[in-house]
């Protein structure tokens, strides 16, 4: 069983619109990056969120800010966070295990984007959706993050290699 199994095989029950995006993308996608959370990058009708939000509190998952979750599934509250707060993701946790989602709400690419190019791997019983490499690129390119460049460099790697195959 992978990290996050209990979690994808909800939204793929529930037909939850995501992709897998991040680290556990990097590693998914053919290279050895240590994540402990759960990037998504989502559809974000107001609907998809609301599934989202019902099925982490389902296995246990809360906020640390003092709000609502559910309320990300507003789109004018939504818009907001990410125009005033200049938010970037919306991050729930297990307060008894290192296991953190975050759902993306900015991103330089959006769900739809990604949705053109994605990645179906299979692990065990589970078909996971992931953001293709040059898409997981294009997140990552200007981050500023140190991380985030390794990742591009890696990446980058992996594409070659794949291509010579």
């Amino acid at each position: 069983m992978i990290f996050y199994g209990e979690v994808i095989k909800a939204f793929q029950k529930e037909k939850v619109k995501y992709v897998v995006t991040g680290g556990f993308a990097v590693n998914l996608l053919g290279s050895m990056r240590s994540t402990a959370d759960l990037d998504i990058l989502v559809e974000m009708s107001d609907e998809n969120l609301e599934k989202i939000v019902k099925i982490l509190k389902k296995y246990g998952y809360s906020v640390k800010q003092p709000i609502d979750p559910m309320k990300i599934a507003d789109k004018k509250i939504r818009n907001n966070w990410i125009h005033e707060k200049n938010m970037k993701a919306f991050n729930f946790f297990k307060e008894d295990e290192l296991n953190e989602v975050d759902i993306i709400i900015d991103s330089p690419v959006s769900f739809e984007e990604a949705r053109e190019q994605i990645v179906h791997i299979k692990i065990d019983d589970l078909i996971i959706p992931v953001i293709s490499i040059d898409k997981l690129i294009k997140t990552k390119k200007n981050t500023g993050r140190t991380i985030d460049k390794l990742d591009v460099e890696e990446l980058k790697k992996i594409k070659k290699l794949k291509a010579k195959q």
